[in-house]
């Protein structure tokens, strides 16, 4: 059987990582989402709060938006 959650039941692994990184640089889930309609991302509020807590899946082309915008490699995003 294919396991597609982490072990505590997230459906992303950068998503904790996301919401540090935000932080770090003071914007809100509003701003980052913003951002990221300006790199082409098509995300609102909404799915920046999802995948902040796992509870959203991300694609890899999101990975490379959230890349982008946070100043952080693809490793960063995905192993910490």
């Amino acid at each position: 059987m294919f396991i597609n959650k982490t072990d505590d039941g997230n459906n992303n692994l950068c998503g904790r990582r996301v919401a540090r990184f935000r932080t770090e640089m003071k914007i809100s889930q509003r701003e980052l989402a913003d951002r990221l309609q300006l790199v082409g991302l098509d995300m609102d509020k909404n799915a920046v709060q999802r995948i902040e807590a796992g509870k959203r899946f991300v694609t890899d082309i999101e990975i490379v938006g959230l890349s982008q915008v946070l100043g952080k490699s693809f490793d960063e995003l995905l192993l910490g």
